[in-house]
């Protein structure tokens, strides 16, 4: 199943926060997280992911640092500032009653 360009977008800033809120990420680890936490259902490319990086960035929710990886090539390592804890925060808050509401609406009982 591939998910409406819309919900991929709404979806991106929790899902970052809450991948980036398990430790520090780079960007592969963060799109091979997403795969792996939807059973392979949402793919993600670099070109979806990055903007959405340098969002969380700009807003001062993320901090980035160039690390040398294994391989020895340089990786851009993201960190949870506190700023994006308390938007975590936020949107799970949202994303609670959001899924509160539809749960209640997709029940048996309104079928």
């Amino acid at each position: 199943m591939k998910l409406q360009k819309e919900l991929t977008a709404a979806s991106s800033v929790p899902l970052v926060l809450s991948i980036l809120a398990e430790g520090d990420s780079y960007g592969y680890a963060i799109i091979q997280r997403v795969k792996e936490l939807s059973g392979g259902e949402i793919e993600w490319t670099d070109g979806m992911l990055y903007p959405v990086l340098h969002w969380l960035e700009d807003h001062e929710l993320v901090r980035s640092k160039w690390v040398d990886s294994p391989t020895g090539r340089k990786r851009k390592y993201y960190h949870l500032k506190t700023e994006g804890k308390q938007a975590l925060r936020k949107q799970q808050e949202q994303w609670t009653l959001v899924n509160s509401v539809l749960n209640q609406l997709w029940s048996p009982r309104h079928a």
